[in-house]
């Protein structure tokens, strides 16, 4: 088994938990101000394994599943056994990395409140896009278009609902999971600059 499905089990197992237990949901949401007043770190974590509802489940999940195991892959290719430990690095980092300028931003509004992997799976999916940004992704199976396109519209739709808010769901951790990929990838993999200039030489967007 993947370290990329017991990702996705564990995340289905504790986002059904949560919804069933009210006081947990509340106690593992990422809540900014309780973070800074009450030094309640680990919900920069938890608040990733909990989700709004089966459909933001839903959405992460299938995207992780789909691209996770494509990069746990590439990463235990080139580095065996410490590719494993870098790949869940790059997820959950991603999602502690992502909340932390909603962290500066809202530190001091209590009720603010948000949940979620996207920062994680965000980062994730900028890093299968690094290493094969022509590869076609397609939308219901109908819509194809290059990872790296689809990547420019997540980051535009993003900061659009970022602005919005009122779902809970962080949507601006989107846009930060997705530049943490990109760095967190680039550190541990240099060669992958090159790789990505050489694929989109290749690149066509139908």
């Amino acid at each position: 088994m993947s370290v990329t499905l017991i990702l996705v089990i564990i995340t289905v197992l504790t986002s059904l938990y949560a919804w069933q237990k009210q006081d947990i949901l509340r106690k593992w949401i990422f809540n900014p101000y309780s973070v800074n007043k009450y030094k309640q770190y680990y919900r920069f974590v938890t608040s990733g394994f909990i989700h709004n509802d089966f459909i933001h489940l839903l959405f992460n999940m299938l995207v992780l599943w789909m691209f996770g195991e494509q990069v746990e892959y590439v990463f235990t290719a080139l580095y065996g056994t410490t590719g494993t430990v870098l790949f869940v690095a790059l997820y959950i980092l991603g999602i502690i990395v992502s909340d932390i300028p909603t962290y500066l931003k809202h530190k001091d509004h209590a009720y603010y409140n948000a949940l979620g992997a996207s920062g994680g799976v965000s980062s994730v999916l900028f890093s299968f896009i690094l290493f094969d940004p022509a590869q076609k992704l397609y939308l219901y199976g109908i819509l194809g278009l290059p990872g790296i396109v689809w990547a420019a519209l997540y980051v535009l739709y993003s900061a659009y609902m970022g602005k919005r808010e009122g779902d809970n769901i962080n949507h601006d951790a989107h846009l930060y999971g997705g530049l943490f990929g990109i760095a967190f990838t680039i550190l541990i993999y240099p060669k992958v600059i090159m790789h990505f200039i050489e694929q989109l030489k290749g690149l066509s967007l139908f």
